[in-house]
């Protein structure tokens, strides 16, 4: 999204490591035995692609993994060809998903009280901070997660949990649920604001029961009308 070509030679000489540069350093570090594998995160399908072919033909160490946002509500990774690339077929790369419950909004928490941030009555937002339920009552992070409290995302979440309670699921259980049932997750980083929810979350994690094939065409059915809602706004 609005790369320029003509930034790149700025970036250069400001210090931006070349491909050839970032996989060398790495190998190094591998041969060195400091680390055992590497990998990088928030990378574009051309940059991963480069970095895993840059290794190939360095004979170095190809990265073992990638890490991006990746949720029910933001199935971006699918549609760029970042799992293509990952896929065993082709570059046999893993897939680390992050925010797999988008900052805490699908969990539902943020639903019938809006995040601190998003608050009209001062009092409120001062009181939430105070007591915060997450990262979305945080005025540090809640408005670098705005993407996923979008009109858009808002009413794609809503539809989640209606479907989730017609099928006896809380709305995590079954966003987890799913992210775990995708093809091209090999594994996924979870957040927790408190040892309960960590328990919960593993719980859901460690289920080895699929979600209906009918919920998860159901599931498809809200992303086919509302594909990209984090990129959205009203």
């Amino acid at each position: 999204l609005q790369y320029r070509q003509d930034n790149e030679p700025i970036a250069k000489r400001r210090g931006q490591a070349s491909f050839e540069e970032v996989v060398g350093a790495m190998d190094g570090l591998v041969k060195e035995g400091k680390i055992r594998g590497w990998g990088c995160c928030n990378e574009s399908p051309y940059g991963a692609t480069r970095l895993v072919a840059t290794a190939k033909a360095m004979g170095a160490t190809p990265p073992c993994v990638f890490q991006n946002d990746y949720s029910i509500l933001n199935r971006r990774c699918e549609e760029n060809g970042l799992f293509e690339m990952c896929s065993p077929f082709n570059e046999n790369v893993g897939f680390m998903a992050y925010n797999v419950l988008a900052g805490g909004m699908l969990t539902g928490k943020y639903l019938e009280e809006p995040a601190a941030v998003d608050q009209d009555n001062p009092a409120k937002m001062m009181a939430r901070t105070m007591s915060p339920r997450g990262r979305m009552d945080d005025m540090s992070w809640g408005p670098t997660l705005y993407r996923y409290r979008s009109a858009a995302a808002t009413e794609a979440t809503r539809s989640y949990a209606a479907l989730a309670k017609d099928a006896g699921l809380p709305l995590t259980e079954l966003a987890l649920r799913w992210a775990k049932q995708r093809s091209g997750v090999t594994t996924a980083l979870v957040g927790h604001t408190s040892l309960a929810q960590l328990d919960e979350d593993l719980k859901f994690m460690s289920s080895e029961k699929l979600l209906p094939e009918q919920l998860m065409w159901e599931i498809d059915r809200v992303h086919m009308r509302n594909r990209l809602p984090i990129f959205s706004s009203s």
